[in-house]
């Protein structure tokens, strides 16, 4: 009974939600977390399954009581304020979000981390191991997903494995991170004049303040995919700003650095795909959601921190999620 009621008895790395809310108000009644939403006629509560969600965006004409963060808060659910559709993200020009204060929370991977973050040479090391892992999730997610293959996406494409196979040698030789982030810069140009391609998208430029479709989108998923990086830092107990490669002057930088695991993978091509079928934000919220849990996104973040902060370059025999409880 006493794990029936405990709200973080879910491990965040198997929990399904991920909530967009706008024009509606979040409270606590009678015990749980509802959202409301004012009719003309009647007002309709929505009831949200705080143990098995991860990240919460309010976006437009919303607001949340004391009471609801309160529960939120217990049962490790991160909160973020957003714009319209998604992004961006309040809080400056930084990836920051409300995280529940918890001094239950794991200490050895920040201690790991620690160890070796002072160090240049294997800081830069994390980071190289970061963008092969990004690689091969990328290969993995593109050889198993049929339903990107039916759109013409395939990661044994000519182009697209040349393109891998020489980011992957590049990233080797890199002696530095700024070649590093020279490198995959060109690596993502080339992922989205692919997918482009594939989608009949041939007049596209990426462009985060652009009003097309396939920039909205991709706008939308990554910032999906920095609320799951966000959740995976917070439940391990690393601070955002021990970043690997995307610099030290910005105090969310490390968010970047783990939501790009999966975002080549997932939300690029998906992107393209929905522009393509133009979707509504919801119908791509929901088709993004859905593949960040057939790839087990959240599950690959969770891993690939949690071998780097214990110095493990192989994964751990004992399954993933181990390391993520909040209770004493």
């Amino acid at each position: 009974m006493e794990q029936l009621t405990d709200l973080k008895a879910i491990l965040h790395s198997k929990r399904a939600n991920i909530y967009y809310l706008e024009k509606c108000r979040v409270m606590q009644k009678d015990g749980r977390v509802l959202y409301l939403t004012e009719a003309r006629d009647e007002n309709l509560y929505w009831n949200i399954p705080i143990a098995n969600t991860t990240v919460i965006l309010l976006g437009t004409g919303t607001s949340i009581t004391q009471a609801a963060m309160r529960m939120l808060a217990s049962a490790g659910v991160l909160v973020g304020f957003c714009g319209g559709g998604g992004t961006p993200l309040f809080s400056g020009c930084e990836i920051e979000w409300l995280t529940p204060q918890s001094e239950y929370r794991p200490t050895e991977y920040i201690q790991g981390w620690l160890k070796f973050w002072f160090d240049d040479e294997r800081r830069l090391t994390v980071a190289k191991a970061f963008q092969q892992a990004r690689i091969d999730y990328l290969r993995r997610v593109w050889n198993k997903d049929r339903d990107l293959q039916a759109e013409n996406i395939f990661a044994d494409d000519s182009a697209i494995a040349a393109a891998l196979d020489g980011y992957a040698s590049q990233v080797k030789q890199a002696g530095k991170v700024g070649d590093l982030l020279q490198r995959e810069a060109l690596l993502t140009k080339q992922l989205y004049r692919y997918a482009a391609q594939a989608t009949k998208h041939s007049d596209f430029s990426r462009d985060h303040d652009a009003t097309d479709l396939a920039n909205g989108f991709l706008n939308h998923g990554n910032y999906l995919a920095y609320g799951l990086a966000a959740t995976t830092l917070w439940v391990l107990g690393i601070p955002h700003g021990f970043a690997v490669m995307h610099g030290k002057t910005r105090r969310g930088a490390l968010v970047f650095d783990v939501a790009d695991l999966v975002k080549d993978a997932i939300v690029l091509p998906w992107a393209f795909v929905c522009a393509k079928e133009k979707m509504s934000e919801q119908e791509f919220r929901q088709q993004i959601l859905q593949k960040f849990t057939d790839h087990k996104a959240l599950d690959f973040m969770f891993e690939q921190v949690k071998q780097q902060a214990n110095g493990v370059s192989e994964p751990s025999p004992s399954g993933r999620g181990q390391g993520e409880g909040n209770s004493p």
